[in-house]
């Protein structure tokens, strides 16, 4: 009932609507009761051919339909098609109503979700993978937006023709129809056990459904490893084993939906052999007329229809609630970082950004990734981090974007703590560059103006030439309007990475944050690159994890992070006169860079 109730909050401003919808429901109920009760005046007409007493008939039909001869039976006829055709047309009526409440709900359900999805910290997004969160998103907001359209709306219209039915049933034989719900108790058990046991089975297959997902993507995304490694038996028999365990839950589901509306038709029809045996000693008492019987018997039997389509309708209520759990659970984790009520605006950096006795780690982790960390960087200084892969210098840059909050110790922007300043003008502040270039699939000029969307075009392309990417650009097929592919695939490693400068340039932030790897690159490509770089940094506070040579020796500080700490802070002739960690580190990585420097020179 709490996932019911938190999924009637969505309908809350539809209720107009809703009202609508439902008395549209209620005209089908009553006129299809209407239609069955001229069963009365049929019979009458058929088999007393209007001799003797007439029996009377719901809502008094007999009062309009004449005695007998032709006008009754043309009197019966238009009514026939009179309730008919206004019932068809309420029923259009409710079913495109909850259509528009149901797509209207999900459509805010699935604004909601994806806004409280993007307003979560770094660390929600290393918790869960990216599927898992898409499902949600589309599988299962789908399964609730059936619900509301489809579900909610029948068993609405079930219940309400199940009670005019039952209503009629009691106007022709208040005894009988008593004695007939006698089984209402037994079929609400039964029901409300199989509707256990289908939700249960459902989130079971969801599971399953979100593991298959995964392990699809897995598979394929990286297919090439797959093939090199000669896996595709493997992948495919873990696939199957997944895929099977779904087939078994549905197997399962189908069994419990199979078995619940036959067995509670044959409760049901247990009782109906009871009552035809007591009706037929109710005609002969003369407590009933045989149309009067006729008619009870009728509405009794069409009773049973709408419980039959109930009983399947909870159990497809029971699913899509199953779906919304997992959606509430998205929407229950709040894992953003907080905002103070009275937190300022963060300006351009004027003296220095300071990070003091900062310890991080992440949470599914035991270990901390930073320990004491104690770091200056001057207004427009560039500061190189250096060290072995894994010594946490991308953990560092994280930091200043506030992506996460420090454990113990504080992010200082001019001597304002991090977490006492907005983060909208915080990140206003920042340009990132990432080692994995971030692309989206859309055009060339949608990509270097992502972080300033209403940037002329004389701007993108200045951000363009200033990043060496102007020349290729204009040999694309549309040039600017170039769609450049899931990631940018269509384009090369060299390309994308100064695309991505491009975007960083073009929103003139006076801090870079930059990974500027750029090992998988040929020969060409790094040195557009590297001058594309070389343009980026200058008059910009820069933190850079440095992989070549050249920019550290641009740098006018080298940190090396070893083990989530620093080991040694100078300037690179400093260090290797050191000769400590650095000189090593100077050895195994930039000494051969350096050889080849100095013999093309």
């Amino acid at each position: 009932m709490r996932d019911l109730r938190r999924l009637l909050r969505y309908l809350k401003p539809h209720w107009g609507t809703f009202t609508l919808a439902t008395i549209a429901m209620l005209v089908v109920g009553l006129l299809e009761t209407a239609i069955g009760g001229l069963i009365v005046p049929i019979f009458d007409q058929a088999f007393a051919q209007g001799a003797g007493q007439r029996t009377s008939t719901l809502f008094g039909l007999q009062r309009i339909i004449p005695p007998s001869g032709l006008g009754a039976w043309k009197m019966i006829s238009v009514l026939l098609l009179v309730f008919t055709l206004t019932k068809g047309i309420a029923e259009y009526f409710s079913t495109y109503l909850m259509a528009r409440i149901g797509q209207s709900a999900v459509l805010k359900l699935r604004q909601d979700l994806f806004s409280h999805l993007l307003a979560q910290s770094a660390s929600f997004f290393e918790r869960h993978r990216t599927n898992y969160l898409v499902s949600r998103l589309v599988s299962s907001a789908a399964a609730i937006e059936a619900a509301v359209s489809s579900t909610l709306r029948d068993m609405l219209r079930e219940s309400f023709t199940l009670f005019f039915f039952l209503g009629a049933s009691f106007y022709y034989s208040w005894r009988l129809t008593l004695g007939s719900l006698t089984i209402a108790p037994i079929v609400a058990v039964l029901t409300a056990r199989f509707g256990t046991a289908l939700r249960n089975l459902s989130r079971e297959s969801l599971e399953g459904n979100k593991q298959l997902t995964d392990t699809a993507q897995e598979a394929l995304s990286n297919q090439t490893i797959v093939k090199a490694y000669r896996s595709e038996a493997r992948e495919s028999e873990r696939f199957t084993t997944v895929a099977k365990r779904i087939v078994r839950a549905n197997l399962r589901t189908a069994s419990i939906s199979g078995f619940a509306p036959p067995t509670i038709e044959m409760i049901g029809m247990i009782f109906v052999v009871f009552l035809l045996y007591f009706g037929q000693r109710e005609i002969v008492s003369g407590r009933m007329y045989a149309a009067q019987f006729l008619a009870f018997i009728f509405f009794l039997f069409r009773s049973y229809d709408p419980m039959r389509k109930l009983s399947r309708l909870q159990n497809a209520m029971e699913q899509a609630l199953a779906a919304a759990q997992h959606v509430w659970e998205v929407m229950d984790e709040n894992a953003h970082l907080p905002e103070k009520p009275n937190a300022v605006v963060l300006g351009p950096v004027t003296r220095a950004i300071e990070l003091k006795d900062v310890s991080f780690g992440y949470a599914n982790e035991a270990r901390s990734v930073l320990h004491n960390i104690n770091l200056t960087v001057p207004a427009g200084s560039m500061v190189a981090l250096v060290g072995e892969s894994g010594g946490g210098k991308s953990t560092l840059t994280k930091l200043l974007p506030r992506f996460h909050d420090p454990v113990s110790g504080a992010v200082l922007w001019d001597g304002t703590d991090l977490r006492d300043a907005t983060i909208s003008s915080l990140r206003a502040q920042i340009a990132l560059v990432t080692q994995e270039t971030v692309l989206f699939n859309d055009t060339v000029r949608h990509n270097i103006a992502y972080g300033k969307p209403d940037a002329t075009q004389a701007e993108i392309e200045e951000a363009a030439r200033i990043a060496f990417a102007h020349d290729f650009i204009e040999e694309l097929p549309q040039k600017y309007e170039t769609i450049v592919g899931e990631r940018g695939i269509f384009l090369s490693g060299g390309q994308r990475q100064r695309l991505a400068i491009a975007r960083a340039v073009l929103v003139d932030a006076p801090v870079l944050i930059l990974d500027e790897a750029t090992s998988a690159l040929d020969a060409e490509s790094e040195r557009f690159v590297q001058q594309a770089i070389a343009n980026l940094v200058r008059n910009r506070t820069t933190m850079v994890i440095a992989h070549r040579l050249s920019t550290v020796r641009r740098a006018d500080a080298i940190v090396v992070v070893e083990g989530g700490r620093i080991t040694e802070v100078g300037t690179h002739s400093e260090l290797l006169l050191r000769g400590g960690q650095y000189r090593k580190l100077y050895e195994l990585q930039f000494a051969d860079e350096e050889e080849e420097l100095v013999s093309s020179q």
